[in-house]
């Protein structure tokens, strides 16, 4: 059986190949993962993530954690809740940021130590 378009080689394990292409994803699928890895890519988002993992922390408190102003987590946070990768929670004026999906972190941490052996 010859693969598929202008190659001449011939596939010797079909059933590895189409077990690989059942379990492959629509583009759309692969652009949104892309985009995601995207706004992980920041060190200040990977940081804030780092940060707010396990405990709620208002703006205030992400900005002493991280050594920066409070416009400039704000502005981080923004995009973190556009991908919905944090929750809030409004306790009077106070709103405090949560990491959303422990698998997030989970990857953080898997980058961690490969990166570490």
């Amino acid at each position: 059986m010859a693969c598929k378009e202008n190659c001449n080689c011939t596939l010797f394990h079909k059933d590895v190949i189409d077990k690989v292409e059942n379990k492959m994803k629509d583009d759309k699928t692969y652009i949104e993962i892309s985009e995601l890895l995207k706004v992980m890519s920041d060190l200040t988002r990977i940081k804030m993530l780092e940060a707010i993992s396990e405990d709620e922390l208002c703006v205030c408190d992400l900005g002493h954690v991280l050594g920066i102003t409070k416009s400039a987590v704000s502005h981080q946070l923004k995009t973190l809740k556009k991908y919905n990768l944090v929750s809030s929670n409004r306790i009077g004026k106070m709103v405090y940021y949560k990491l959303k999906n422990k698998a997030i972190i989970d990857l953080i941490h898997a980058s961690y130590k490969e990166l570490r052996g």
